[in-house]
């Protein structure tokens, strides 16, 4: 069957303004080459693409958090008129998959050829036990709720905490106390850091679930294509990756399948794992006709995965001075189910929770822990938000210990070149914290005295007493790139054509675009690699039949990666080129620097070749009879290393800003013994633009990574690191009052307000 989708750009379509001095097209505001057709609704969304004689599937998901499946009938579905067909466990032929860890049934019941381990026991509400395909989707369905599916309960446990404790109901038997993973950091000598602290503050700190919320929900279209291929259209963050779960769970070489991706409604790390992919595969397969199925909304928020919550308890100490002499935490978060990227997430939460500053002696245990409770794995800032909200709010609580300014105690204590990560290991070159910090300070409004100590500036207060305004100042670091060890590359193909001169470039990348600019910043870097204006340019990407492995759209890692490969196969073309060969074509795989995961016992690694650095300033304004809190102006600092398109950096700056504004203020995912309770963005409420700061500024600095791309750091989730704990801060300010759990929904902020007598009047 052909194709009915290919993902081509031929800008010559497109108003492109770009400057013939091919030296500057990188840091140019070049206007995105899939505007036009995202606006006008021209270009294809998942849920878009359709093909004749097409069925329609809908998927029975479990009923319980924690029980083995008995029995599935599914004979009233089946005698459903227009029902064609239902699969279950027994037709997978390699029932297992997982990111990390194949460690999920792909539909859980009895009869599974699986090496996962009680593969008839569902875990959580998001297990899947059935596949209806049907003529229509009504009655795919109205089909779904007359399967019948027996169950033996088997207890459950929903707190993580609890989930550690002997006696605890076990989830996986190969996981023994529900532990999937724990890491220890061991630097210094812990003891002889409390000995020389003459402050000491502690904190316990909360976070919740966050939802992905983006503006597509899981959608595809399964079919066999015209070479036989089993193929899958789908919104995802990495098509390689979706063949190889795909393949394998339906014991097919990975060349019968074939994933493209379209137009993407947005990711944030909610598309890295599965959802329709593989059940999508499997009844095409088995039917040998196209299949589609879009979900709900309602459905989209109950079955993906979620933010891990976390519980961190912590405690600092410093001297008099103002120097971090002994940091301690404990990470907890909520694994969920199964592992999906809980591993790899708490690894981060691992590194981050001491945050970019420079601790002779460090003690942390970091845990990922099983719960019957959603979902839980990547989202942008992958285990650092969490880290750095425990981290930040305990660099502020130290600062009005010692009643230094909040800049001042961190300007004392950043990492700097050859600085000791916690890990025992110095940073990549390129180290900048320490500008960063100071950039944002001086944008903030802050001032150096005469004596050279900073002096934080005012804000103004609003005529209404019951309005109280504050200002609230944090920092961090993310990683770029896969870490700890993990694989890391990314391949291009550059293909130049023409007679006497460069006519035309093709550029084979397979990157996806999930409404980041990616695809654009990729086109540029290609004009600018092999010396042509940007219109001679045309990108095949997002499939795997026309593409190499680029690796995922995560670990802020797609510019880096994928500028380094295109800056290769540029090379080597452009050789080919000068040698007369026509057409020229060369395909390169960039691979950084590698890293090393954490020794088991003291956490010494290398555990990443690049960093993003920032440090943000927030003014909020707190109603204190309502517990509302507005955000009123947000300051970013970013050292992007060189800003490849300005715009889409400012893009990034703002939208991580606003999303990270939802995670601290707004957000609240309410789960009641397993079960999610308001699946509905009319109940789970993201911000709009009438919730958007009044301003945020975004300061976009450019201090070269030695290795990046023309100096490319990657940087879409540093912004979103330090917006919560600069939140509570200011909040402090405002109020004199430390919140120490997110959301700060107005509930909550009452009735701590409430507590210490704020607010009544």
């Amino acid at each position: 069957m052909p194709c009915p989708y290919r993902q081509r750009f031929d800008t010559s379509k497109e108003e492109i303004t770009v400057s013939t001095d091919q030296t500057v097209i990188i840091g140019q505001n070049i206007k995105r080459i899939d505007a036009l057709g995202k606006v006008t609704g021209e270009s294809p969304y998942p849920g878009d693409i359709n093909l004749d004689g097409q069925l329609w599937m809908k998927l029975r998901f479990s009923d319980r958090a924690h029980a083995r499946v008995l029995a599935v009938d599914t004979s009233r579905a089946a005698a459903l008129p227009g029902v064609v067909a239902i699969f279950t466990a027994k037709d997978v032929p390699q029932n297992e998959y997982g990111l990390g860890t194949k460690d999920q049934p792909v539909l859980v019941g009895p009869g599974s050829n699986s090496e996962v381990p009680d593969a008839d026991v569902v875990r959580c509400y998001a297990d899947c036990i059935a596949v209806v395909v049907a003529e229509t989707e009504a009655i795919a369905a109205q089909a779904v709720k007359l399967i019948e599916v027996t169950y033996e309960d088997l207890p459950a446990v929903f707190d993580p905490v609890e989930a550690m404790q002997a006696g605890a109901p076990q989830l996986h038997a190969n996981r023994p106390g529900n532990i999937l993973c724990h890491y220890k950091i061991r630097k210094g000598d812990i003891a002889a850091g409390w000995s020389q602290a003459d402050v000491v503050v502690e904190g316990e700190y909360h976070t919740g679930y966050q939802e992905h919320a983006y503006l597509q929900p899981e959608a595809g279209l399964g079919y066999i294509d015209e070479a036989g291929r089993v193929t899958v259209i789908v919104g995802g963050q990495w098509v390689h990756k979706d063949q190889e779960q795909i393949s394998h769970a339906l014991n097919l070489p990975e060349d019968d399948v074939r994933v493209i991706y379209p137009a993407i409604g947005g990711a944030f790390g909610g598309r890295e794992d599965m959802s329709v992919q593989i059940v999508l595969a499997l009844a095409a397969w088995k039917l040998r006709r196209p299949v589609k199925t879009i979900w709900s909304r309602e459905e989209s928020i109950l079955y993906h995965h979620k933010r891990h919550p976390t519980v961190i308890r912590t405690r600092w100490g410093a001297t008099k001075d103002g120097k971090i002499v002994a940091a301690e935490a404990t990470v907890i978060g909520d694994a969920g189910a199964y592992n999906y990227t809980t591993a790899k997430v708490m690894g981060n939460a691992n590194l981050c929770v001491t945050g970019p500053y420079e601790i002779p002696n460090i003690q942390v245990d970091t845990y990922g822990v099983h719960t019957n409770n959603p979902l839980t794995g990547a989202f942008r800032g992958f285990g650092g938000p969490q880290g750095a909200f425990a981290a930040e709010a305990q660099m502020n609580k130290l600062a009005e210990a010692l009643g230094m300014d909040p800049v001042e105690i961190r300007e004392k204590n950043v990492l700097r070149e050859g600085s000791l990560l916690s890990v025992g290991t110095p940073l990549p070159p390129g180290v900048s914290i320490a500008q960063v910090v100071e950039q944002c300070a001086l944008e903030s409004g802050w001032t150096r005295g005469a004596d050279g100590h900073w002096q934080r500036p005012q804000p103004s207060q609003p005529d209404n007493p019951a309005l109280r305004r504050g200002i609230g100042f944090a920092a961090g670091f993310k990683n770029v790139g896969f870490s700890f060890g993990f694989p890391e590359q990314c391949w291009a193909t550059i293909e130049l054509h023409g007679d006497g001169r460069i006519e035309h470039v093709i550029l084979r990348l397979a990157g996806a675009e999930v409404g980041q600019g990616t695809h654009t910043v990729m086109m540029q870097m290609a004009a600018a690699a092999v010396g042509v204006p940007l219109e001679c340019v045309r990108l095949i990407g997002q499939d795997t039949a026309e593409t190499k492995n680029s690796g995922s759209v995560s670990a802020s890692r797609m510019t880096f990666m994928a500028g380094n490969a295109i800056r290769g196969a540029a090379e080597m073309a452009l050789e080919l080129w000068n040698n007369e060969e026509r057409p020229a074509v060369a395909t390169y795989q960039y691979r950084p620097p590698k890293t090393t995961p954490y020794d088991p016992e003291t956490g010494r690694s290398e555990p990443n070749f690049a960093y993003g650095y920032v440090a943000q300033m927030v003014e909020v304004e707190v109603d204190i009879e309502t517990g509302h809190i507005r955000l009123v102006r947000v300051v970013s600092a970013n050292d992007v290393g060189r800003a490849v398109n300005p715009q889409l950096v400012q893009g990034q700056i703002e939208g991580a800003v606003v999303q990270a504004q939802g995670y601290a203020i707004m957000e609240n995912l309410v789960c009641v013994d397993g079960r999610i309770l308001n699946p509905y963005l009319s109940t789970y409420l993201i911000p709009t633009v009438l919730d958007v700061p009044d301003e945020v500024k975004s300061v976009i600095l450019e201090y070269p990574d030695p290795i990046g791309p023309w100096g490319a750091r990657g940087m879409a989730e540093m912004p979103y690191l330090p917006l919560a704990p600069a939140i509570v801060a200011a909040v402090k300010d405002a109020t004199g009052l430390w919140m120490d759990s997110i959301p700060l929904t107005p509930d909550r902020v009452v009735a701590t307000l409430r507590e210490h007598g704020i607010g009544v009047f």
